[in-house]
């Protein structure tokens, strides 16, 4: 018995050993300088053959069980796509409206409106995961593709045993490793008197400990135009995904980050890193100070020789499909503007977190449990706001800039809609283009 027991044990250490060794020495010390064994480039290759065979069994099922449904596209309303003017001249016809001013057929157009925004409205679906074309093998409970194949099924059930059986458990360690580093890391940088040293040590830090933590989630980011990477004293505005967008980022350079104080492990990390880099943290009573918010982020970019500005100035998660307002307070700092567009290959894995669905441990879950993290990233030509140019005109040049680039749906819309009313500004925009309307029809 003993002995059986003692060769349990061996065994144990045995498989400990190995694990570490692979964790240490094959992913996280070349992940620590930037360095790639090709690894993760074979393992999405190999992914997206398995993908594209599962298509093309989904697409043979659907030939021969014509009774399996077809998943629904994204939106169930065609809209005309017309401005307000279009579809009034359209509905009133080739003659003169009745009345002069007022035609009451312009009633249909806000009748018609309003129902399409009632069926399927333009910010609701934004905050919905990102509909595929075709099952990727994450979910059984899709009905188009359940029972389509035994050998898609089978391929499901191997693809769950390694997804929660290898994959997570990887990942965690490396998190853990990452995000005990982080804190071990600058806190020990940060006992150091202020010098050129002391900001080298602590931008090393923050990079080997973000490189590590993006390499726990098989990260595989492509960096464009890295010529325009943001510069100290500048401020870097990105469209907003996932939390995890900060790792992206980060993992190709080191940013201070902007944000509310929080309690509890996030509050740790917050602590430590500010120990190393003058990141700006904001307590609860401040972020409602916009004055003061302003005060200090400008403080921080005047001085050239900090890091530059992370912000995500949409101020919610948004679905990988479109950018939202900007908030225009991010752009009345002064200094140049770095945009950045992020793009998630939707295939490997659902980067978007709802915040309304899932709570941070489901959703961190859910990314450590998906294929992988394939993700695109581009830098924009710096810019600065123009003569006569507002702050609001130039978060929307921003902002489109931002969404041509990354092939995203460029939306008007507030993503603070998410959880609140649509403001009186925007009832007084579709009043004002009405009463134009009519205004001319009299002239």
């Amino acid at each position: 018995m003993d002995d059986h027991v003692e060769d349990l044990w061996c065994v144990a250490v045995w498989v400990f050993q190995a694990w570490m060794f692979v964790v240490l020495f094959l992913i996280m010390l070349p992940a620590m300088f930037g360095l790639s064994l090709g690894v993760t480039g074979v393992y999405i290759q190999v992914l997206v053959h398995i993908l594209e065979w599962a298509t093309l069994r989904i697409q043979r099922g659907r030939q021969h069980e014509p009774s399996v449904p077809v998943p629904l596209p994204n939106g169930i309303i065609e809209r005309g796509g017309g401005s307000m003017e279009e579809e009034v001249g359209r509905l009133r016809g080739p003659g003169p409206p009745t009345g002069g001013h007022f035609s009451l057929s312009d009633a249909l157009f806000f009748y018609q409106t309003g129902l399409e925004s009632i069926v399927d409205d333009t910010v609701t679906q934004r905050f919905s995961s990102e509909e595929l074309n075709s099952w990727n093998l994450l979910t059984r409970t899709n009905q188009n593709f359940r029972y389509i194949s035994l050998r898609l099924t089978l391929f499901w059930g191997v693809g769950v045993c390694v997804r929660y059986g290898l994959l997570l458990p990887f990942r965690i360690t490396l998190a853990v490793i990452g995000l005990s580093w982080l804190v071990i890391g600058t806190v020990l940088v940060g006992l150091l008197p202020e010098s050129s040293v002391k900001n080298w040590l602590s931008e090393l830090v923050h990079l080997t400990c973000y490189r590590i933590c993006a390499r726990g989630l098989s990260a595989t980011i492509q960096y464009h135009s890295k010529e325009n990477r943001p510069q100290k004293g500048g401020i870097c505005v990105a469209n907003h995904t996932t939390p995890i967008d900060v790792v992206i980022l980060a993992n190709d350079g080191c940013y201070a980050m902007v944000g509310q104080v929080h309690g509890g492990l996030m509050g740790v990390l917050q602590r430590s890193m500010s120990r190393s880099c003058p990141h700006v943290w904001f307590e609860r009573s401040e972020m409602r100070d916009r004055h003061t918010v302003t005060n200090r982020l400008r403080a921080h970019v005047a001085a050239r020789t900090k890091l530059p500005i992370l912000i995500f100035p949409e101020g919610t998660c948004v679905n990988n499909t479109s950018v939202m307002m900007f908030k225009k307070g991010s752009f009345e700092i002064g200094g140049t503007i770095y945009p950045v567009a992020i793009k998630y290959d939707a295939r490997f894995g659902d980067a978007f977190w709802n915040s309304a669905k899932y709570n941070m441990v489901s959703y961190l879950l859910r990314m450590m449990t998906s294929w992988a993290i394939v993700v695109n990233v581009w830098y924009l030509p710096p810019m600065e706001i123009q003569d006569g140019e507002d702050a609001a005109e130039f978060a929307n040049r921003v902002k489109s800039a931002i969404a041509d680039q990354g092939g995203l749906l460029d939306l008007a819309w507030d993503g603070g809609l998410k959880r609140g009313k649509v403001k009186d500004s925007f009832r007084e925009e579709q009043q004002k283009q009405y009463s134009s309307i009519i205004t001319a029809t009299d002239q």
